[in-house]
């Protein structure tokens, strides 16, 4: 990929598409193509291929997808299913019959099971069940990763994919019921704070350990995947480490200085007890995560204040 590439960025507004928009015009990529939703309808095939024909990219960046945490997930599974196999089909078929040569596609590591040995390599995916309450989405994104595998070992295109871990930072979706656990956590001790709540309580027992990447990291692993001549078929994008619910929790506490108590309502289920990607496989290819959680999650809640104050927060 050369910088007077042309590159179609699928979902631009999105945190990790918006991220990877920054990371491409900060080296030196100018060429970006991007589509509101009201301007071209992933889910509509007819419109993507006169899209595909009409603009001719180098390069196309999937990052548009149907996303949400486990309440989104576990009460909308058919959209969830419905709507990003639709995306997928559409942006990898339709940009392999207009001609475009690489195609960088984005899933997600919840497509690998449930029970996955620890840390979670490329190699187990398909190996056995998958976590119930998000298998809709995991098998779209699933059919997206082996669509990319497919179409470049049957045509020769060099269609690949990324599957990141929990993504956070500007941009990100702070809705009460349908975001992620930082961005809602973000919120619920925000909130905690300006009303002068006693306490707040979260979601089982803190104990689960889980990966979060920021934003601006994935993008740049993204833009790294961009300029490998023979990347992988698929790599996991994340830290390597993890953190307890309990501990994450505790650190955006401190971060917004709620001074309140943090409580634990065990009658809630914790989900899958951890869920952490080994990232061997993108870190031969000299690629490295550069922003600690403490730091993330700082600049994150500065990205909340400001979109606050601006009105433009997601939620």
């Amino acid at each position: 990929m050369n910088k007077d590439s042309k590159i179609y960025i699928a979902g631009h507004r999105g945190m990790v598409g918006a991220a990877t928009c920054r990371a491409l015009q900060a080296a030196g990529y100018d060429q970006l193509v991007t589509r509101t939703h009201s301007e071209l309808d992933l889910l509509d095939q007819a419109a993507v291929k006169a899209f595909y024909e009409e603009v001719h990219p180098d390069v196309a960046v999937i990052a548009a997808a149907r996303v949400g945490g486990i309440h989104a997930n576990n009460t909308y599974p058919a959209e969830f299913m419905y709507e990003n196999l639709a995306i997928a089909q559409n942006t990898i078929h339709a940009a392999y019959q207009a001609g475009v040569r690489r195609l960088l596609f984005l899933g997600s590591t919840c497509i690998y099971p449930k029970m996955a040995p620890q840390p979670i390599r490329e190699e187990s995916l398909l190996t056995s069940a998958l976590e119930p309450t998000n298998e809709a989405y995991a098998i779209a994104k699933i059919a997206g990763l082996k669509m990319c595998e497919f179409y470049r070992r049957q045509y020769g295109v060099c269609y690949h994919s990324a599957m990141p871990t929990n993504l956070y930072g500007p941009g990100d979706n702070y809705h009460p019921q349908n975001s992620h656990v930082l961005p809602a956590l973000i919120r619920r001790f925000h909130e905690a704070k300006e009303s002068g709540a006693a306490e707040v309580a979260i979601w089982g027992t803190g104990m689960p350990l889980r990966e979060f990447l920021h934003a601006d990291d994935a993008a740049a692993g993204i833009l790294h995947l961009l300029q490998l001549e023979d990347p992988p078929d698929w790599v996991n994008l994340g830290c390597g480490t993890d953190i307890s619910i309990g501990d994450l929790a505790r650190l955006v506490m401190s971060v917004i200085g709620y001074e309140g108590e943090l409580t634990f309502d065990t009658s809630k289920p914790d989900g899958t007890p951890r869920k952490l990607t080994d990232i061997s496989l993108i870190k031969e290819t000299g690629w490295s995560p550069s922003i600690p959680i403490e730091e993330g999650v700082a600049t994150a809640y500065q990205s909340f204040l400001d979109e606050k104050a601006a009105g433009t927060l997601r939620e």
